[in-house]
Formats: C-alpha cells, sequence, structure tokens
C-alpha cells in the first residue's frame, strides 16, 4: 500500500474550510489542501433528511499523520460529527 493518502472532510461555509486547510499546513500535518465548494449536500441527521450548501476539504497527506490529522480535525472542526474519510 501507499504511504500517500487522502482525507476528505466538510464544512458549512468557506472560512471555516480555508481556516481548517491553513491549520493543517501550518501544523505541518498536510502538505497540501484544496477546497472546493460550494456542493450540495443531502444527508440524515437526527432522523431528519437534511440539504445544506457544503465545502469540501481534501487533505493531502501521508499515512502515518492519520492518527494527528484525526485528532486536529476533533479539535478545530465547528461541526459536532465532522466527516474524516481517508483513502490510499
Amino acid at each position: 500500500m501507499t504511504e500517500f493518502i487522502q482525507i476528505t472532510t466538510t464544512t458549512g461555509n468557506r472560512q471555516d474550510a480555508e481556516q481548517i486547510a491553513a491549520d493543517l499546513i501550518s501544523r505541518r500535518l498536510a502538505a497540501c489542501v484544496q477546497v472546493n465548494g460550494p456542493i450540495a449536500s443531502t444527508f440524515r441527521w437526527q432522523g431528519k433528511v437534511e440539504t445544506a450548501e457544503e465545502w469540501a476539504c481534501v487533505i493531502k497527506t501521508i499515512r502515518t499523520q492519520f492518527a494527528a490529522v484525526q485528532a486536529a480535525l476533533a479539535e478545530i472542526h465547528p461541526y459536532e460529527v465532522p466527516e474524516i474519510i481517508a483513502v490510499p
């Protein structure tokens, strides 16, 4: 398996996405964070189907940094339960 991974998370606005990007880069947890959006998301939350405009962060890093990125996102992310998906 490759040592490089991409981690995806979403936020409710561009400012939060850009802040996450800047924070992860300044902590040297990612080599690059791409901010994409707005995107239209449909999801189930607290028993209801919701739709929202969101911004996606694609975090480029290495596998050994995953736990540190996950911890940082838990600390700085504005969502109660942030999406954190990693793929090689």
